[in-house]
């Protein structure tokens, strides 16, 4: 049974957009999320393992959130996961915050930190290194209604257009397959950020068609 580890955020968690001033987030159903779409489209011989964490991050540690540097916990996943056939990974939003101060190269660097953690493993069949799908994420709404969330996301929207270059180009040099995920789906109004049903919906079948590609 060929196994799909799904590496992101609070996109690939399925945070739902409107709980987003809510004490806690609330996540969509397994079967709304795109983990659970893209499940159901590649079929009961797939295995498929969600790792979404909100406000996960590619190489820095959160002063404000404990353990969300991807750079830390990705060795340790591949290995308890493995063998592993193809990674899907899809983490960048949460480099934009307003604290890091960083330029969407920046940002795409430190996924290409985590994808050559991936195509450096040994946790593919055979112990050789797993496929890789790169995914470039969402871009970032309008947050004009949530100031509090537009400052700590400078220049979001801008930004987060900016990434996808750099995610081809990265993904040129590495060899491994990518997705653009912004040329499918765009963030729910109600926040701006995260995704609704009918976007997981869409992304879920774009990434399962992607990974039928690989296998």
């Amino acid at each position: 049974m060929p196994t799909l580890l799904c590496f992101g955020d609070s996109n690939t968690w399925g945070f739902h957009p409107a709980s987003i001033t809510a004490p806690h987030p609330e996540r969509h159903a397994p079967e709304v999320r795109w983990t659970g779409v893209a499940a159901r489209e590649l079929g009961a011989e797939w295995r498929i393992i969600e790792e979404g964490q909100n406000g996960r991050m590619t190489v820095h540690d959160d002063p404000f959130n404990v353990a969300r540097n991807a750079r830390v916990y990705l060795p340790a996943c591949l290995e308890s996961h493995k063998p592993l056939d193809v990674v899907v990974l899809m983490l960048g939003t949460n480099d934009l915050k307003a604290w890091l101060n960083l330029p969407p190269s920046e940002i795409a660097a430190g996924a290409g930190v985590l994808a050559r953690l991936v195509l450096a493993s040994d946790s593919g069949p055979g112990h050789r290194p797993p496929r890789l799908l790169l995914v470039s994420p969402p871009a970032i709404g309008d947050l004009t209604h949530l100031p509090d969330l537009a400052a700590r996301l400078p220049n979001g929207k801008e930004r987060s257009r900016a990434l996808p270059r750099h995610y081809e180009a990265l993904s040129r040099t590495l060899g491994c397959a990518y997705l653009n995920s912004q040329e499918w789906v765009t963030p729910s109004p109600l926040d701006g950020i995260h995704l609704d049903a009918d976007a997981h919906a869409t992304l879920g079948r774009a990434i399962a068609a992607a990974v039928r590609e690989l296998a």
